[in-house]
């Protein structure tokens, strides 16, 4: 049972890509082990494997902790690191997260940080603690109308989705290339886009058709939405009564556009009651962040902290000082 678990461990950790150092090598090697619980031959992992770097690093490292324990590594490990070895370097990749209901999101991402003069294109911690604690309140989401502002590549919205069951989900980005891999990404994991919505601004059904949107899987779009620039008429249509984000305070000249797009969003309300907020964010910069909850009190917008958990099921390292913070416009 332990050694399932430790098998588990290690193939959850591989195919989501995370550091190295996070595995747990100090356990006795065993050749039953690979056998058992495969990593790098995990089905999903052949499908849609991680980065050919990381591969290459992950075999070279278990392969060394077998001998130095007088293990003799099985014959697979060495075809796959030779496998790998004559591998070309792809600019993409794949990462793979396991839902608490074991179904698994993957997810189609860049290699490097900054691609396309973008961020866009990677997962960052923050978005996988937003969805560990909106899977733990997933009553918040159930049946309502929730709109993401700077969705990246989608790995937030989709386990929402497949998660939580929301009524509708509008994922929303600014930059081409983002658009286009958080479309493909939300493909991928068998989620079906509206196709006369796509990129588009309406979300909330009406009539009949809300009827029966409610009764069946949630109504996704993808939008294109420009904080700067995007009017309080164009947001009329959306009406969400979530709206989340993560990630997205890391830049003090943004800060100022997201707030604004708050304002616009609670203004547009129809019932005059405005969304519910929360903001994941990873403090990388003490003064960006301070400044953000400055900006928010001098618009008038109250907040609270919500913890982020430690015990998540996406993070495998260790944890990033990550904030969950609820608005009130």
């Amino acid at each position: 049972m332990a050694e399932a678990g430790l098998g588990t461990r290690f193939q959850r950790r591989f195919l989501a890509a995370r550091q190295l150092c996070s595995f747990p090598w100090q356990v006795r090697c065993s050749t039953a082990g690979p056998r058992r619980a495969p990593t790098i031959l995990h089905p999903l992992g052949v499908k849609y494997p991680p980065p050919t770097k990381y591969r290459r690093s992950f075999l070279t490292q278990l392969i060394k902790k077998h001998e130095s324990v007088g293990a003799e590594p099985l014959d697979e490990l060495y075809d796959a690191l030779a496998g790998v070895l004559n591998e070309e370097e792809s600019t993409r990749c794949y990462k793979s997260y396991f839902l608490p209901s074991g179904e698994p999101v993957t997810l189609c991402e860049s290699v490097a940080i900054i691609s396309g003069g973008t961020t866009g294109l990677v997962t960052w911690d923050a978005a996988l603690q937003l969805a560990q604690w909106a899977i733990e309140n997933s009553a918040l989401f159930h049946d309502r109308t929730v709109l993401e502002l700077g969705s990246g590549i989608g790995f937030t919205g989709i386990a929402v989705c497949k998660s939580c069951r929301p009524k509708g989900y509008m994922f929303s980005d600014c930059h081409p290339s983002v658009l286009q891999a958080l479309e493909e990404n939300i493909r991928l994991n068998g989620l079906g886009l509206e196709p006369a919505t796509t990129r588009g601004i309406q979300m909330e059904p009406r009539g009949q058709e809300a009827e029966a949107t409610s009764s069946q899987n949630p109504k996704l779009i993808v939008a294109e939405l420009d904080w700067g620039s995007v009017t309080e008429n164009q947001l009329s249509d959306l009406q969400p009564d979530v709206v989340i984000a993560a990630d997205v305070v890391y830049d003090p000249e943004i800060i100022l556009a997201l707030i604004g797009m708050l304002q616009k969003l609670s203004a547009c309300r129809a019932d005059g009651k405005p969304p519910e907020v929360y903001v994941a964010s990873t403090i990388r910069n003490p003064d960006t962040y301070h400044l953000f909850q400055a900006e928010l009190e001098k618009a008038g917008i109250g907040w609270q902290i919500i913890p982020a958990h430690s015990n998540s099921s996406f993070l495998y390292d260790v944890q990033p000082n990550v904030t969950i913070l609820q608005l009130f416009i």
